[in-house]
């Protein structure tokens, strides 16, 4: 199970980052369920965690608008496990999308401070 926290009705969760010859690192995201990747990040943490690229794509955003965002490969502790997920150089803020929560359950008490918890069904 992965918890987390209400912050000015923002779900957020920490994803700890295995990064190869580094400490791991837990960086806190913003649960977006219309997300249907698994993760963003800001092009200058992409570079600075030094993530393997994999592939640009064009992607679809809220706005309608479709922007080319290069696709990198990231190793995350996840439900207990070490997995890789694609993650996207893209925006100002760390998203976490339904693909990471997909076979979970997502509940959230919408007030400050109130717990986010994601648990595998």
């Amino acid at each position: 199970m992965t918890q987390g926290i209400v912050h000015d009705l923002q779900a957020l969760v920490n994803v700890t980052f295995v990064l190869p010859g580094k400490p791991n690192l837990s960086i806190e995201f913003v649960v977006d369920t219309g997300f249907a990747g698994a993760l963003t990040l800001p092009p200058e943490a992409v570079a600075a965690l030094e993530l393997p690229y994999l592939q640009e794509m064009v992607a679809n955003l809220a706005d309608d608008n479709n922007v080319k965002t290069d696709v990198h490969i990231a190793t995350i502790l996840w439900n207990g496990d070490v997995t890789q997920v694609a993650l996207l150089a893209l925006g100002r803020r760390p998203l976490l999308g339904t693909a990471l929560l997909s076979d979970s359950e997502l509940t959230v008490v919408f007030q400050e401070d109130g717990v986010v918890k994601i648990t595998p069904s």
